[in-house]
């Protein structure tokens, strides 16, 4: 969710897939449309799909990339704080994999470059897979069928290399665009209605866009929170500021999810990073706004995708 504040330069995303054409609105606003997914290898990807939902790359066979991204909701999950392996609770909010492919870092801290970093080290992360890429390799070699796929779209057996870059190349395909924001960034005058047009002018106006903008609405910079008045745990100090793509299908909100719904999260953002106490209107716009940032998967909006 936002962590909109003071106005930083945004760093020029490492991995960012830009669309082949930017409209003549696009170009006017802080916020670009996202591009349709570039045509990737469909045998790579659809290896990659069948890793990720594949519980044999936990060390006990007992959770999938899926567990806690959700292909069918909101590319996450809606619990405030997932489970590692041993039941314990993760110290932060399981963000979207959907889009994910369009931000400069990774992770709430950031500290993955890239989809293939993030993968090789989660599969392995004691509290996420715990499962040496090497393990994984064993298991999947055992059995006929996925190995077979891996010679025809490698040429080679299961290996910690391929593995890691069959997931992240299905990420790379897991971009939602044609949300309503989209098509009127692209000139569909009628896309947005009276209220989410004043939502987004409030916004920018407010303030909310100086970390939240280009074709991620945020994702492409690093920022404190609670500059004004304290919001949320107070651990980690400075974050990546999230993506709000498909924000109001993503709750609960922050890095630890402690805002339930949308309404409390933008409250709690105004007052904590910009020091405004917004009226209930200027909510309901914001809000309303933000609605217009959820875009399709598989041709069905995201929350919705079977």
């Amino acid at each position: 969710m936002a962590l909109a504040g003071l106005p930083y330069s945004p760093a020029r995303p490492q991995n960012l897939e830009q669309p082949a054409e930017v409209t003549r609105v696009a170009v006017e606003e802080p916020i670009t449309p996202i591009p349709e997914p570039r045509p990737w290898d469909p045998l790579k990807v659809q290896l990659g799909e069948r890793l990720f939902k594949d519980p044999r790359l936990s060390r006990d066979n007992s959770r999938s990339c899926v567990s806690c991204h959700d292909l069918s909701g909101n590319g996450a999950s809606s619990n405030r704080l997932d489970q590692d392996p041993d039941g314990s609770t993760l110290p932060l909010n399981t963000p979207t994999v959907f889009n994910s492919s369009l931000s400069f870092r990774l992770g709430w801290e950031g500290r993955y470059r890239t989809l293939d970093d993030q993968a090789a080290a989660l599969l392995q992360a004691p509290h996420v897979m715990n499962s040496p890429v090497a393990e994984i390799a064993r298991r999947l070699n055992s059995d006929p069928d996925i190995r077979g796929q891996f010679v025809v779209v490698y040429g080679r057996r299961p290996d910690a290399d391929n593995i890691v870059d069959a997931i992240a190349t299905f990420e790379r395909t897991l971009l939602t665009p044609d949300s309503r924001f989209d098509r009127w960034l692209k000139g569909d005058a009628n896309a947005l209605s009276p209220l989410e047009m004043n939502g987004y002018r409030l916004f920018k106006s407010l303030g909310c866009v100086a970390c939240h903008q280009g074709v991620n609405v945020g994702g492409n910079l690093f920022q404190r929170h609670g500059i004004f008045h304290p919001l949320a745990s107070p651990k980690p100090e400075l974050l990546r500021v999230p993506s709000l793509r498909n924000v109001a299908t993503t709750a609960p909100y922050f890095h630890d999810g402690s805002a339930t719904t949308l309404d409390d999260a933008v409250r709690k953002m105004g007052l904590a990073q910009l020091n405004s106490t917004l009226t209930d209107e200027q909510v309901k716009a914001i809000v309303a706004y933000l609605g217009t940032l959820t875009g399709t998967f598989r041709g069905k909006p995201v929350g919705t995708a079977p």
